[in-house]
């Protein structure tokens, strides 16, 4: 029987190569997943400098012990409603492959969760919601403990063309 259009069927191999550890955190309610080896570090909210004509996912930069780095909002990126950041707000600071080199992005997510060791067998692939829904970004869907938890390609939320693919009005 041939795929849906855009429908992606997971081998064995590809679900083995996707179990592993994930930092879960919070967004909107809903849980998410980034690979273990991709975060670099968790910190509290620290002051963020605004940058003049960034979009509006792109608060800002700050300092990390000397090294700037480019803080951004995921509710915004994915045009979610703006959410005041509380005492539960944290930026989580990943390494990704941004373009052509590797670079360092922090990311502010409403809370931390949890680092979860998700196996083959708890990830199912992600269902098609057809052409108007951009899933591109996602590695799959986790249901340990029957909680969905969405597996997020930081590579490609962060990359360029994920970017102009994603841009929505917050």
């Amino acid at each position: 029987m041939e795929q849906p259009s855009g429908a992606v069927h997971y081998s064995d191999q590809v679900l083995q190569n996707l179990a592993g550890k994930y930092l879960t955190f919070t967004l909107a309610g809903e849980e998410y997943g980034i690979a273990i080896l991709k975060v670099k570090e968790i910190i509290g909210l620290v002051p963020i400098t605004p940058v003049p004509k960034a979009p509006s996912f792109i608060k800002g930069v700050i300092n990390l012990r000397g090294r700037v780095i480019p803080i951004m909002d995921l509710r915004l990126r994915f045009g979610m409603e703006p959410l005041d950041y509380n005492d539960r707000t944290c930026i989580i600071v990943v390494e990704a492959d941004i373009g052509e080199s590797a670079g360092i992005m922090g990311l502010v997510v409403d809370s931390v969760s949890e680092v979860s060791n998700i196996s083959a067998e708890e990830i199912q692939q992600t269902p098609t919601f057809g052409t108007q829904v951009d899933t591109d970004f996602i590695l799959g869907m986790a249901k340990p403990e029957g909680k969905v938890k969405i597996l997020l390609d930081i590579d490609k939320v962060l990359s360029p063309e994920g970017m102009d693919k994603m841009e929505m009005p917050a």
